[in-house]
C-alpha cells in the first residue's frame, strides 16, 4: 500500500505539487493521468524518493518513508519503471536480467510473465524494439520482488498488440493479491482498463478521482477537458 498525504512538492523555489493525497491500495492499480506539466512524474519521483517534498508524507505499508533514500525504499518493496524503456543497449536481454539476479527460477518466473523475451535472450538489448525494451524493463524490476510498482507511461511509444500484453500483466499482478501497482499514463483507455481508481492532476493539484473501470472514460475525458 502506498499513501501521498498532502504532498507539496518542486524543484528550488518553484512548487509542482500542491498538497495532493493519492491511495493505492493493498493489491490495487491507481492510475494518475493529467496532461502534460500537470506535475504526474514529478508525483512519481517523489513516491520513489527522487525528489524531498516540501510539505506532507509518504507512506509504504503504512510505515512512514518520507526521509528514506530511493535504496532504502526498494529494500522496503518498491519498484520503479521510469519513462522511455530503459536498458543497458550494450549487453544482451538475458544479461540485463542477470543484473538483478542469476537465479534462473526467478528469470524464468519473469519469462513466463514476459514469454516474447525468451527469444531475444541472446540479443542485445539496443537491438530490442520499443515494445520489447519496455518489457525488458518491467521484466527487470519484477526480479526484485516488489510489493509496490510505479510505472511511468508504460504505452508511450509502443505497437498495440504489446500494450495489450502490458495491460494483461498489470491485471494479473494485481489480481494475486500480492502487489499494488501505481501508473502514470496518457492513454486513457488503457489506464481505466488496468486499474481500479484513478486521480486527474492538473496543475499540480488533484481536480477530479474516482473509481476506474471502462465506465469512467466519460468523466475523465471532461475532468482532463476543464
Amino acid at each position: 500500500m502506498l499513501e501521498l498525504r498532502g504532498v507539496t512538492a518542486g524543484y528550488g523555489r518553484t512548487r509542482v505539487l500542491e498538497d495532493v493525497d493519492v491511495v493505492v491500495e493493498q493489491g490495487g492499480a491507481a492510475a494518475i493521468m493529467g496532461h502534460n506539466g500537470a506535475g504526474k512524474t514529478t508525483l512519481l519521483r517523489v513516491a520513489v524518493g527522487l525528489l524531498p517534498v516540501m510539505k506532507g508524507r509518504v507512506l509504504l505499508d503504512g510505515q512512514d518513508v518520507t526521509r528514506l533514500r530511493p535504496s532504502a525504499r526498494v529494500r522496503r518493496g518498491l519498484g520503479y519503471v521510469p519513462q522511455g524503456q530503459l536498458s543497458f543497449p550494450q549487453m544482451t536481454t538475458l544479461e540485463n536480467l542477470q543484473l538483478v539476479t542469476t537465479e534462473k527460477a526467478a528469470i524464468d518466473e519473469v519469462l513466463d510473465t514476459f514469454p516474447a523475451l525468451r527469444g531475444l535472450l541472446p540479443r542485445r538489448a539496443g537491438l530490442l524494439s520499443g515494445g520489447q525494451r519496455q518489457q525488458l524493463s518491467i521484466a527487470r524490476t519484477l526480479l526484485t520482488r516488489p510489493r509496490m510498482l510505479i510505472l511511468d507511461e508504460p504505452t508511450e511509444g509502443i505497437q498495440p498488440n504489446v500494450v495489450a500484453e502490458i495491460e494483461s500483466v498489470i491485471t494479473d499482478l494485481t489480481r494475486r493479491g500480492d502487489l499494488s501497482v501505481l501508473l502514470v499514463e496518457q492513454h486513457v483507455g488503457f489506464a481505466l482498463r488496468a486499474t481500479q481508481s484513478y486521480y486527474v492532476l492538473e496543475s499540480g493539484r488533484i481536480t477530479s478521482s474516482g473509481e476506474g473501470g471502462p465506465g469512467a472514460v466519460d468523466a475523465v475525458r471532461a475532468a482532463m477537458a476543464v
